[in-house]
Formats: C-alpha cells, sequence, structure tokens
C-alpha cells in the first residue's frame, strides 16, 4: 500500500502551524470517526488521519518526517550491523 503524504492527508500546507494542524486534524477526526461515519472505508481514513497527526504534531517527528519522508519516521535506514 502506498503512504499518503501526511500533509496531504490533513490538508495543510507543509508550514502549516501546531494550531493548522490541530484543527485540521479535529475537523477530519469528527467527520470520518468509526461511531459517526458509517462507510466501509471510514476507520481507515480514521487511522491514517490519527497517523499523520501523530508525526506532524512532535516536532521530532515532523523534523525526520520532513527531511526523510515516510522512511524517517518509520524506522527504516539507520547504520547496517
Amino acid at each position: 500500500m502506498t503512504q499518503r503524504d501526511y500533509y496531504e492527508v490533513l490538508g495543510v500546507a507543509r508550514n502549516a502551524s501546531a494550531e493548522e494542524l490541530k484543527s485540521a486534524f479535529r475537523t477530519l477526526a469528527r467527520k470520518f470517526h468509526p461511531d459517526v461515519n458509517k462507510e466501509p472505508d471510514a476507520e481507515e481514513k480514521f487511522k491514517e488521519i490519527n497517523e499523520a497527526y501523530v508525526v506532524l504534531s512532535d516536532a521530532d517527528k515532523r523534523r525526520a518526517y520532513d527531511q526523510f519522508g515516510h522512511a524517517g519516521v518509520n524506522g527504516a535506514g539507520g547504520v547496517p550491523d
């Protein structure tokens, strides 16, 4: 499965402030929460939204994501043994 850009998932610019991220997350989380939205793919969208927010709301994770993309936050890379 191809991972979407976290900024795209939340619908914010790459230079979005913490407040803009939080606002976008809350709006989308309400819209796609499985208890509210009964669409078959709502739960997957909700998980994707949550994952994007967890990464982008943490300054260190966001910096790693901005520099290395998904590989920077999914544990890929590093020094080989």
